[in-house]
């Protein structure tokens, strides 16, 4: 069995453009036809360029090879041209070719990938989803009232959120986040911040957790005042609470608080959560598939953080075939605490795959179909073309208190 073809798709996420504003799918076909999928969750260049980027290095290094051959040829993409050290750009490559090999793995053997990791561990997992505005766009305006700046409006959603059967809601209201981060959080921060939590923990009483996330905006001591105001309210977790550089700065910001820090989504490769783990910076890591490095990286770094009584929380802002990978190493893992969801996997995010996840009162019931258990949708792909020029993710280019 070996790789023969590479496709991929660069598509827009209809509105409301739940899990960001496009994605990277790739298609893998074996000489004797076996497919898989794969997505790169990439917000550093336009995403064509990183599809191509894709294509390269499948024609260097993944076409003719085995796809069983998964540490082989990670080790040949992580150390090609010498460099060896986790890259944000080759490791979402290398994620979405390694899944999809994966997935080519699964189906062959007619296995979900999750019993070729050491078998299902969990019958069902649980989910969050980030509180999105009843109606419109992702992206309302804002500077009108709105789920992300009114903490009224954010209980609301809570409680639909509770309604649908999630038992735990994320918002993250302490101001926007920029190239120039980290920064104190200015007066009206903390007080949006312990507004939202005192709003929400109001409306949900005990039926829900609290996660409150940031993008890493603050200072060690920005951090810390910004936890004192939130602590009160039993958050889950502070997520990344100061940029992801230095473990060891994220580490006093931990010692200062009761409550759970998580981090991972911006970094890659057991290396860096490696670093995280020593410096004792987080308690639940969100290491993103799409980014990672892909299904066994993520394995292998739930392994480490097994060995220090940490959890994981699998990260998820980009599209299904990540999702899907998600749910296979959480089935997998024991230390597993709880999965990131956009919203119950429906409407236009859904329409990407021809069959969605089965999500059911607050859990996803893994799929017993072999590989990652999905297919791309290919009409639905044809029809959402991504023609924009912005990134995935847009942070604020000037600083905040200029």
């Amino acid at each position: 069995m070996k790789l023969a073809d590479i496709e991929t798709f660069v598509v827009a996420n209809p509105p409301p453009r739940h899990g960001g504003r496009y994605f990277i799918f790739l298609r893998l076909t074996t000489a004797c036809g076996i497919t898989g999928v794969g997505e790169i969750y990439n917000a550093t260049f336009s995403p064509e360029l990183c599809a191509s980027m894709a294509v390269d290095v499948f024609g260097r290094i993944f076409e003719g090879s085995e796809p069983h051959q998964i540490e082989t040829l990670w080790r040949r993409t992580y150390g090609a041209g010498y460099t060896q050290r986790p890259d944000v750009t080759v490791m979402g490559v290398l994620s979405g070719l390694e899944m999809a090999c994966w997935d080519i793995i699964g189906k062959a053997a007619g296995q979900p990938v999750y019993n070729l990791l050491g078998g299902l561990v969990h019958r069902r997992l649980r989910s969050y989803t980030y509180l999105y505005p009843s109606h419109g766009d992702v992206y309302p305006d804002p500077d009108a009232p709105n789920v992300y700046n009114d903490a009224d409006l954010a209980a609301e959603a809570a409680i639909l959120a509770v309604q649908e059967g999630f038992t735990a809601v994320k918002f993250d209201p302490a101001g926007p986040y920029t190239i120039y981060d980290g920064r104190q959080p200015r007066m009206e921060d903390l007080t949006r911040s312990e507004a939202f939590c005192r709003a929400i923990r109001s409306a949900v009483g005990d039926k829900a957790d609290l996660l409150f996330g940031t993008h890493g905006q603050f200072t060690v001591s920005g951090a810390k005042r910004l936890a004192r105001r939130i602590e009160p309210y039993d958050p889950l977790w502070f997520e990344e609470p100061v940029p992801p550089e230095n473990p060891a700065d994220m580490a006093e910001v931990a010692r200062a608080t009761t409550i759970p820090i998580s981090t991972g989504e911006r970094l890659c490769t057991k290396h860096e959560f490696a670093r995280v783990l020593e410096a004792g910076a987080a308690s639940i890591l969100q290491m993103d598939l799409g980014r990672v490095g892909g299904i066994l990286e993520a394995r292998k770094i739930a392994g480490m953080a097994e060995t220090r009584s940490v959890q994981i929380a699998p990260h998820l802002y980009c599209g299904p075939v990540v999702a899907a990978a998600n749910i296979q190493v959480a089935a997998a893992s024991p230390n597993f605490l709880i999965l990131e969801s956009i919203g119950q996997f429906d409407g236009p995010y859904a329409k990407f795959l021809k069959r969605s996840f089965d999500w059911q009162d607050g859990y996803v019931l893994p799929s017993s179909e072999p590989g990652l258990g999905i297919e791309l949708e290919d009409a639905f792909i044809a029809a959402n073309p991504w023609t924009g020029t912005d990134l995935h993710l847009m942070p604020e280019e000037k600083t905040v208190w200029a």
